[in-house]
C-alpha cells in the first residue's frame, strides 16, 4: 500500500531570532496533524477496498470454494472405501469435517442466472472465452478526490472544542458510510453541507504544555494506525489486493477461471474412482 508511507513534515522556515518557542512548536503540531490525516485517509480508502473485496470474492468464489471441498471428501471417500485402509478413513473423515453443503450450479454462478438458465457471462467462462468483468469493488476517482477533500476540511481532530469535535464526528461518520459505497452524488452533497456550515477556527493553543500534549497524542494515534495498515496488508485479502492494485477485477477472473479448472479435475477424478468400483 504506497499510499501508507511515512509523511514528511515540511521543513520549517528559518528561525527568525525572536520568534516565540510557542510558534515553532505550534507549526510542529499543525504539520503533525495534517501528516497524520493524510496517512488515515490513506488508511481508510485501502480499508474500504479490503472489504469491498473481500465481499467480492466471497461472493463470486466462495461457492467454487465449498464445490472444491466436497469433491475432495468425495474423493477421498472413494478411495477409503475402496482400500479399507484406516489411514484412508482418516483422511476421508477429516476431508468430510471441512465441507460446507455443496452448491449445485445455480449457486456456482448464483449471480450469473438468467430465467433461461445459465447467462451468458457464465456459460462464457465454462467455455474459456472472455467474460465481462465484475462489479467494481474501488471507489471511483472522483469518489476518492472527494472524499480526501471532505476529510481534509471536516476531520475532527481539527476542532477546537467538545462541541465542534462532536459535530465533526457525526458528519466524517456520514462521510465515510458515503464513501464506502461509492455514492458520489451524495459525497457532493456533503461537500454543500460542509462548505455552507460554520467555518472552523483555525487552530492555536495557547499553552505550551498542550502543544507537547497534542504532539505525544497525535504519535500515538499514528503508531495505532500504523498497526491497522500492516494488519490490512499483511492479511489474506490485502496480500490479494497487493497483487494487481490497479485491476483487483482481473484477479478475480484470473482465480475463478483456476477454480473451475481445479472442479473440472476433481470431477474426471471422483468418475474414475466411482466407475472402478
Amino acid at each position: 500500500m504506497s499510499e501508507h508511507t511515512e509523511q514528511t513534515v515540511p521543513p520549517e522556515p528559518a528561525d527568525s531570532g525572536d520568534e516565540r518557542p510557542e510558534a515553532r512548536l505550534d507549526r510542529a503540531v499543525r504539520a503533525a496533524e495534517q501528516a497524520l490525516i493524510e496517512f488515515e485517509i490513506a488508511v481508510e480508502t485501502f480499508r474500504v477496498e479490503v472489504e469491498n473485496f473481500s465481499r467480492l470474492h466471497h461472493q463470486k468464489l466462495g461457492p467454487m470454494y465449498s464445490r472444491l471441498d466436497e469433491l475432495d471428501a468425495l474423493i477421498a471417500e472413494a478411495k477409503a472405501a475402496r482400500s479399507g485402509d484406516p489411514e484412508d478413513l482418516r483422511r476421508a473423515r477429516d476431508a468430510r469435517s471441512l465441507v460446507m453443503p455443496m452448491p449445485g450450479v445455480d449457486e456456482l454462478f448464483h449471480d450469473w442466472m438468467g430465467s433461461d438458465g445459465i447467462s451468458d457471462d457464465a456459460s462464457a467462462m465454462l467455455t474459456d472465452r472472455t467474460v465481462r468483468p465484475p462489479e467494481r469493488v474501488r471507489p471511483t476517482e472522483e469518489v476518492r478526490r472527494l472524499y480526501r477533500e471532505l476529510v481534509r476540511k471536516a476531520h475532527p481532530d481539527l476542532a477546537q472544542d467538545e462541541a465542534e469535535r462532536v459535530r465533526r464526528d457525526a458528519f466524517i461518520a456520514r462521510v465515510n458510510a458515503a464513501y464506502g459505497r461509492g455514492e458520489e452524488a451524495v459525497l457532493r452533497e456533503l461537500a454543500e453541507e460542509w462548505a455552507a456550515g460554520p467555518a472552523p477556527e483555525a487552530a492555536r493553543p495557547s499553552e505550551s504544555e498542550e502543544l507537547y500534549a497534542r504532539l505525544e497524542w497525535l504519535a500515538r494515534r499514528k503508531e495505532l494506525l500504523a498497526a491497522l495498515a500492516r494488519e490490512l496488508e499483511e492479511g489474506a485479502i490485502g496480500s490479494m489486493l497487493r497483487m494487481a492494485p490497479e485491476d483487483p477485477d482481473r484477479l478475480l477472473d484470473e482465480i475463478a477461471e483456476q477454480l473451475l479448472a481445479d472442479v473440472s479435475q476433481r470431477e474426471a477424478e471422483l468418475a474414475g474412482l466411482t466407475a472402478e468400483q
